[in-house]
């Protein structure tokens, strides 16, 4: 049963496909997202908070929740059990609440406890693994509009919001086949985008709208990595320097903007042998060369760099960012004393592409959202999405 209700997700992935690169469809592309992957969860309520539901079950209709209804939905071996205010309903492998334009729900979870959450469009629940599995089918715009929010917060500006949405829009479009295996097309976590579903800041769909169908493409038109930071520092990275692979638009430029914004500068204090024994255990450093000790000692980044190099000894700073669960790869090594050696950082993130607190400075300081991602992506065009296949023909 596993099996079939993963077949069913992947059939509708491949309509939405069809739809996304469908130039005559317009106004309701929908996505495939996976909401609370993390969560192993045992029981949850839910209750229609807007618009018309049908509720399904296993394929047949089993009611038209009204807005008083609450229904308790609890994974129960390999199957769903469902209430309806305290009455039992009925137990099936696969449920689905399927609604109309304006419809929305509202996810209370009981087990594990969880604030309550309002989600957009459809909502399909199967049990995979002894654990409820849940989701969301839900307009493209609407999905763009809850992860610009999860991602930019609920206090920036209107500019600001058309930036992350259309980095928001072209990321889930480049990667719309990220999860198809497993019968979605992304998740909530933020290897995908972060997704909390509809959002706070209703303002957000302001900027949805005034940005309608737009992507970012490479000079091949081919959609880019819109991959983005918490603040660069002073200056972004290459993407060779961070992931291996050249493209023409993820260059390293200096961000002027990114300075004096909270996440700029760090510090991290170590002791002298435990940096030491990292680098000799991990690295084979040369740690009794007076001169490779002094530099590990002593190591500048007046611009980035990739390693710290001795001799014929590269220590990927990438590595040593992840290892030690630093902000970033952007770090001076001070020594303090006898006993310790201070890191002393610039930036939160891997440094790629758009630095959201220079963008969002950018934005208040009056920058477009074109300007905007023209400064952090180099050699790229906004083109409409509907467009794309016919500019790809000429």
């Amino acid at each position: 049963m596993r099996k079939w209700v993963q077949t069913y997700f992947k059939s509708l992935i491949l309509v939405g496909l069809f739809v996304l690169t469908t130039s005559f469809y317009i106004h309701s592309e929908t996505i495939l997202i996976r909401i609370y992957t993390a969560t192993k969860i045992n029981s949850l309520n839910i209750s229609a908070n807007a618009g018309k539901y049908r509720l399904l079950g296993d394929g047949a209709l089993i009611s038209e929740p009204a807005i008083t209804s609450v229904y308790k939905i609890i994974a129960k071996n390999d199957s769903v059990v469902v209430f309806e205010n305290d009455k039992q309903v009925g137990t099936y492998k696969y449920l689905k609440f399927s609604g109309d334009a304006l419809s929305e729900l509202k996810l209370k979870l009981i087990n594990p406890d969880r604030r309550a959450r309002l989600y957009q469009n459809n909502l399909s629940l199967s049990v995979i693994d002894g654990y409820l599995q849940l989701i969301n089918e839900v307009e493209l715009d609407n999905y763009i509009a809850g992860v610009s929010e999860a991602e930019a917060g609920t206090r920036s500006t209107q500019e600001f919001y058309k930036v992350q949405s259309i980095l928001a829009r072209t990321f889930a479009l480049a990667h719309i086949n990220k999860h198809v295996n497993e019968g979605y097309s992304l998740c909530d976590l933020v290897h995908c985008q972060a997704y909390y579903g509809k959002p706070k800041d209703l303002s957000i769909f302001n900027a949805i709208e005034a940005t309608k169908n737009l992507v970012v493409v490479d000079d091949n038109l081919n959609l880019i990595v819109a991959a983005f930071h918490s603040n660069s520092g002073g200056q972004t990275a290459n993407s060779e320097d961070v992931w291996g692979a050249k493209t023409s638009y993820l260059r390293s430029i200096n961000d002027t903007f990114s300075l004096k914004m909270p996440n700029s500068k760090w510090e991290r204090k170590m002791l002298k042998e435990d940096w030491l024994t990292y680098l000799k255990l991990k690295y084979n450093y040369p740690t009794d060369n007076d001169d490779a000790r002094s530099l590990a000692f002593n190591f500048k980044q007046e611009e980035r760099k990739v390693y710290l190099e001795c001799n014929n000894s590269k220590v990927p700073l990438k590595n040593v960012r992840t290892d030690l669960q630093l902000k970033s790869t952007y770090f001076n090594i001070i020594e303090l004393n006898k006993d310790s050696v201070l890191f002393k950082g610039r930036g939160y993130g891997h440094g790629l592409g758009m630095c959201q607190e220079g963008a969002m400075r950018m934005c208040k300081l009056g920058y477009s959202y074109q300007q905007v991602l023209n400064f952090y992506y180099k050699n790229i065009q906004l083109i409409d999405l509907h467009k794309l296949n016919f500019f790809k023909d000429e």
